[in-house]
C-alpha cells in the first residue's frame, strides 16, 4: 500500500517537472517563429520595403495619473501609457505554418521602434563617481526607460503600450500639456498619426486621451484632453517635422487654499478697520496697525514658497495680499496724523477757522456724528492779565459793584457795602502800599489764569473731537475700500462662475469600446 502510493506520487512528480519544463522552453512552434523572424532581422534599419516609403505610426496616450504639479519649478509629473502602434512587414507570418500562432510578444529592444521623443521633457541628468555621466531616470526620461514586451501579429502589425513617468516642463499660466515628435525622423519618412480622431493637421482632437484608468487627483480636476498634430519646417532643414501636441487643461481645487489662506487673509485684512475703532487714548492704534502689516508679511513669505517666480502674471491672492498691505500701510500714515491731532493744544497749534468749519462743523453732520455737549466758541485772543481787574469806589449807593467785568458781587458784600462800613475799600486803596491792591493783583493773576486754562482746555477738546472726527472718517473709507477691494480681486476668480464639469465622470451604463464616451468614462469596481 505504501509502496503503491509512493509511486503514484512519483508519477505526479515528474509529470509537473515535465510541465514545468515545457513551459520553461515554451511551445516548439514558438520557438521555431521567434527564430525565423529574428534571423536576419536588424532593428535599426526603418521596416520598408523601399527606402522612400512613409512608414505611419499610429500614437496615443492613455492618461493613468496627475502625480504632481510643482507650480514653482513649473513641473508636472505625470504617469501614462503610451500607445503606438505601426506596421512591420519583416514580422509578418502565416499562422499555418507556425501551429496556429497569429500573435506573439517580443522584447522593444529586440526590434524596430519609433524614437518618439517629449519635446518638452524636464530632466537632469545623474552622474556617477564611476562612469561619469550616466542615464538620466525613468522619471522626465525622453524616452521610455522601462523595457517592456510589444505584441506581434502576424499582419506585421506591432502594438507597443510601455508605461512612463514624465516631468514636463509647462507655463503654469497657460497650463498646457506635453509636446511629442519624432526626433530623427522627418515626416518623410514617418507618418506620425493620433491614433483616433484625426482628420487634418491643426484641427483639434476633443478626445484624444484615454482616461477610462485615470485615478482622480485629490488637488486638480481634468477639464480638456485635447490634441492637434503641426507639420513644422526649420531652418536648418527642408523637410518637415511631425509633432503632436496634447493639452491638458486643468483646475485647481480650491478648498484647501481657500480655508489656509485666503480666509485668514481676508480676516487680517479686515481687522484694518478696526484700527480707526480705537481711541487714541488707549495707546494701541500703532502697535495693531503694526501687528496686522507683520502678520500680512507672514503670508506674503508663504505665497513666495508656492507661486513661481514669473514676472509674465501676478496670481490673484498676491494681488489680494499686494492690495490688503497697501491699505494697511496706508492706515499706519493715517493713524499717525490722527493720534498727532489727538494730542494738539493750542500752546503748540492753532487752530484755523476753515479746520474749525469743516471738521467740526460739515464733516460731523455728513458722518451722522454729534458732540454731547453743546458748542462753546472759546476766545482765541490772549487775555491781559489786567485788562478785567477788580473795580472798587467809595460810592455808597445801592448799584452793584462787579467783581470782574461781567459778574456782581455777591449779597453778603452788597449787605456790607450798603451799610457803609467805616473802613471802606476806597479808603484803603488811597493808602500806599496797601495790601488790599496787592490782594487785587492776585485775584487777577487768578482769574486770568483760569479763564486761559478754560479757553485751552476748550480748544484741546476740539482738537481731539476733530481726531474722532477724522477715526469715523477713515473708519467708513477703509471699510467702503476693503469690500470693494474683495470683490473685485478675490471674486473675480473664473471658477468662481466656470460651468464646465471635470472628466472623466463615473459611468454606470455600458458604453461601446470604441466610443468618445468609453474613452471619458470611469467605471466601478463591480462593472469591470
Amino acid at each position: 500500500m505504501c509502496t503503491y502510493s509512493w509511486k503514484v506520487f512519483l508519477t505526479i512528480e515528474m509529470w509537473v517537472s515535465a510541465s514545468l519544463l515545457q513551459l520553461i522552453l515554451g511551445s516548439p512552434d514558438a520557438n521555431r517563429l521567434y527564430g525565423d523572424l529574428m534571423r536576419d532581422y536588424n532593428k535599426l534599419i526603418r521596416p520598408v520595403v523601399r527606402n522612400t516609403d512613409i512608414l505611419t505610426v499610429f500614437f496615443g496616450i492613455k492618461f493613468i495619473q496627475l502625480i504632481n504639479v510643482d507650480e514653482v519649478n513649473q513641473v508636472i509629473t505625470t504617469n501614462v501609457i503610451v500607445r503606438q502602434s505601426w506596421v512591420d512587414y519583416k514580422l509578418a507570418w502565416h499562422p499555418d505554418n507556425y501551429g496556429g500562432i497569429e500573435q506573439m510578444d517580443v522584447l522593444s529592444n529586440s526590434i524596430w521602434t519609433p524614437d518618439i521623443v517629449l519635446y518638452n521633457n524636464n530632466t537632469t541628468p545623474k552622474f556617477t563617481q564611476t562612469s561619469g555621466l550616466s542615464k538620466n531616470s525613468a522619471d522626465g526620461n525622453y524616452h521610455v526607460a522601462r523595457v517592456t514586451k510589444a505584441t506581434v501579429r502576424f499582419t506585421g502589425e506591432v502594438s507597443w503600450d510601455p508605461p512612463a513617468i514624465w516631468k514636463s516642463y509647462c507655463l503654469i499660466d497657460v497650463q498646457y500639456f506635453p509636446y511629442f515628435g519624432s526626433w530623427t525622423y522627418d515626416g518623410l519618412l514617418i507618418n506620425l498619426v493620433p491614433n483616433r480622431g484625426y482628420v487634418k493637421d491643426n484641427e483639434k482632437i476633443a478626445v484624444a486621451m484615454d482616461l477610462s484608468e485615470y485615478k482622480k487627483s485629490i488637488e486638480w480636476d481634468i477639464l480638456e484632453a485635447s490634441a492637434q498634430r503641426h507639420t513644422i519646417l526649420y531652418a536648418c532643414c527642408p523637410e518637415p517635422y511631425l509633432d503632436l501636441t496634447y493639452t491638458l487643461v486643468i483646475r485647481r481645487k480650491a478648498l484647501f487654499y481657500t480655508v489656509n489662506l485666503i480666509s485668514p487673509c481676508v480676516v487680517i485684512s479686515f481687522l484694518t478697520v478696526f484700527v480707526f475703532y480705537l481711541p487714541c487714548d488707549s495707546g494701541e492704534k500703532v502697535t495693531l496697525c503694526i501687528s496686522i502689516l507683520l502678520s500680512l508679511t507672514v503670508f506674503f513669505l508663504l505665497l513666495a514658497e508656492i507661486i513661481p517666480p514669473t514676472s509674465l502674471t501676478i496670481p490673484l491672492i498676491g494681488k489680494y495680499l499686494l492690495f490688503t498691505m497697501i491699505l494697511v500701510a496706508a492706515s499706519v500714515v493715517f493713524t499717525v496724523l490722527i493720534i498727532n491731532v489727538h494730542f494738539r493744544n493750542p500752546r503748540t497749534h492753532i487752530m484755523q477757522p476753515w479746520i474749525r468749519s469743516v471738521f467740526l462743523g460739515i464733516l460731523p453732520k455728513l458722518l451722522l456724528m454729534q458732540r454731547p455737549w453743546p458748542d462753546r466758541e472759546p476766545h482765541l485772543r490772549p487775555v491781559n492779565s489786567f485788562s478785567n481787574p477788580i473795580t472798587v469806589s467809595d460810592d455808597t449807593s445801592d448799584e452793584r459793584r462787579p467783581f470782574s467785568e461781567n459778574r456782581t458781587p455777591p449779597p453778603h458784600l452788597r449787605a456790607r457795602v450798603n451799610q457803609r462800613q467805616v473802613f471802606t475799600i476806597s479808603q484803603a486803596l488811597r493808602r500806599p502800599n496797601s495790601s488790599v491792591q496787592k490782594a487785587t493783583d492776585g485775584i487777577n493773576y487768578i482769574v486770568t489764569e483760569i479763564k486761559n486754562s478754560k479757553r485751552d482746555k476748550e480748544v484741546a477738546l476740539q482738537w481731539k473731537y476733530m481726531a474722532m472726527v477724522l477715526d469715523r472718517f477713515f473708519l467708513y473709507i477703509f471699510t467702503i475700500v476693503s469690500v470693494a477691494g474683495f470683490f473685485l480681486i478675490i471674486l473675480d476668480a473664473p471658477s468662481l462662475y466656470e460651468k464646465d464639469v471635470s472628466i472623466p465622470q463615473v459611468c454606470d451604463a455600458p458604453v461601446h469600446p470604441e466610443s468618445d464616451k468609453a474613452w471619458l468614462c470611469l467605471f466601478d469596481n463591480d462593472d469591470l
